[in-house]
């Protein structure tokens, strides 16, 4: 079980990250899952009410229990909002509706930036010791990491992610290819490469931006920003 990612994260990292990947990659899905469903009731939906998936319960937008199976073997699942394009109201709501994810993990991104910030830059002042310190760090680093990745991956244009969504409300000819049986084939062998081989460059990528957001903003309001990893 050496190569089991809960084995590696508390070798390498410890604890504290292992528990804050839990609850951020569990709070990301839910938020958007729910984001999904916001603007598809907005855009004239309402399956995402009928079907009982407006509610906080993870275990209502992460299926059980395949997804929590894959959650539990790699460390990162995939989330389910149930919705029905033939009811919305306007051209290009589709892919209104396929953004409103990735959407919300850039605005959870950039609020944990924010809160990453001004923690190093105040949370000294409120008295707590070094190790709180550090650990709200990593919990908010781990954050931005988690939805970072969520936004850069959802959006490559692969089925079922939701750039391929986006991309065939925009280009219908693309639809029809992923729609066929081979097209669905090829989605399949397609998104498990992705899964499997280039996940772990879209990680690096995302710790690198995570770096630079977290150290960028923090260095402009004047605090000291340290790998938290």
């Amino acid at each position: 079980m050496n190569n089991w990612w809960v084995d590696k994260t508390l070798q390498d990292a410890g604890p504290i990250y292992l528990i804050s990947w839990v609850m951020w990659v569990i709070l990301s899905i839910t938020l958007h899952e729910l984001a999904h469903g916001w603007v598809a009731i907005r855009c004239g939906d309402d399956v995402p009410y009928h079907s009982g998936h407006m509610t906080w319960n993870p275990f209502v937008h992460i299926p059980f229990p395949w997804a929590w199976i894959m959650f539990v073997m790699f460390g990162f699942t995939w989330g389910l909002m149930p919705t029905n394009p033939a009811n919305y109201r306007r051209r290009y709501d589709e892919s209104r509706v396929a953004f409103a994810g990735p959407a919300m993990n850039l605005s959870l991104a950039v609020l944990c930036v924010f809160a990453d910030g001004f923690w190093l830059k105040f949370g000294d002042r409120t008295g707590v010791s070094a190790e709180m310190m550090k650990n709200v760090h990593l919990f908010l680093y781990t954050g931005v990491l988690i939805n970072v990745v969520g936004f850069v991956f959802n959006l490559l244009p692969f089925p079922p992610l939701d750039g391929s969504r986006i991309l065939s409300d925009f280009v219908p000819a693309y639809r029809r290819i992923w729609e066929s049986e081979a097209g669905q084939i090829a989605g399949f062998i397609g998104f498990a490469v992705l899964f499997f081989v280039v996940s772990k460059y879209v990680w690096w990528a995302g710790h690198l931006l995570s770096a630079l957001a977290t150290g960028i903003f923090a260095d402009a309001i004047g605090a000291t920003w340290i790998d938290p990893i």
